[in-house]
């Protein structure tokens, strides 16, 4: 009976383990032939994922990252795996603002449209400074995409319609912003949690700033995804997490799709400035709701980056 019992009880958390992982997949198959797709950490995890769903799709795909290296074995087999040749890749720090501003400058001279932006490059819950001085999960998470994303947004009315999707994570929750200290750099789990609040909020105002002018934004919460991002910890900490890991996680294919999916689909459009999650739209927690905030962070951003 006992090992009945244990045989039994293997299996129902199993099934259910099954099916807390499973995820839908976009199945549009709309051809994004002309289209040119900007993806920042394109070189690996979801990034990559996205990098090949969309250049499959037929669009012009550039990946931005900071180690050339990697974007070039990346590229490589982004082609491989998609059979296109239209895949790039350019230089960029989102550490670094003057990267940020020579990478911007350098896309704008090579590139005559840019359809879609995506947000994708982030940093896990780390303490260390950028090279400006700001806290590295909100400086890079956020201040470095919302630069990228302004310094762009011409090009991207131009090319209008256009999209701007910025990835987030549900952790969002867990913290508020502190208006009087967003450089906070102190508990790392704490700076995380609130750059990708930063983020939902970035995606909130540029879409009430977009409205009628063409460009539409959409934040996205990928899923739990075992990818790269261990690789920023400690080798005990890597094996503390492997079992959560394999339980609980979704694979970067897997976890590509609401990108993808946010990309493509022509239903998104009268989504614009919300939150998805499994390719669909997800509903916020209250404090992630806040209009007075997002336009708040947004002005403070431009001074922080000294954006004009």
């Amino acid at each position: 009976m006992y090992v009945l019992g244990t045989v039994v009880a293997s299996l129902v958390c199993f099934l259910l383990l099954k099916w807390t992982k499973k995820r839908r997949f976009c199945l549009d198959t709309k051809r994004l032939h002309g289209k040119t797709v900007l993806i920042t950490g394109g070189h690996c995890g979801i990034g990559k994922e996205t990098a090949i769903g969309l250049a499959v799709r037929g669009a012009r795909v550039i990946i931005a990252c900071r180690d050339a290296g990697k974007a070039e074995e990346a590229v490589r087999e982004i082609r491989r795996a998609s059979c296109s040749m239209n895949v790039q890749h350019m230089e960029l720090d989102l550490a670094n603002l003057q990267s940020i501003r020579d990478f911007s400058e350098a896309l704008l001279k090579r590139e005559k449209r840019l359809d879609v932006l995506i947000n994708n490059a982030g940093m896990p819950c780390v303490l260390d400074w950028t090279d400006d001085g700001f806290s590295m999960c909100f400086g890079f998470n956020h201040l470095g995409h919302f630069l990228l994303t302004n310094l762009l947004l011409g090009r991207l009315k131009e090319s209008a319609p256009s999209r701007v999707i910025s990835l987030t994570s549900s952790m969002y929750k867990y913290q508020k912003l502190d208006f009087q200290d967003l450089n906070y750099n102190i508990v790392p789990f704490f700076t995380y949690c609130r750059s990708k609040l930063a983020n939902i909020y970035f995606t909130q105002e540029l879409a009430r700033m977009m409205e009628g002018k063409g460009v539409t934004a959409y934040s996205v919460h990928p899923g739990f995804v075992h990818s790269n991002w261990m690789s920023h910890f400690s080798t005990v900490f890597r094996m503390l997490l492997w079992l959560v890991m394999v339980l609980f996680s979704v694979p970067c294919e897997a976890a590509a799709q609401t990108v993808i999916h946010c990309a493509v689909a022509d239903e998104v459009l009268q989504h614009n400035g919300k939150f998805f999650f499994d390719c669909q739209p997800a509903k916020l927690h209250p404090l992630a709701e806040d209009e007075g905030a997002a336009k708040k962070l947004w002005e403070a951003s431009e001074r922080m980056v000294n954006l004009t």
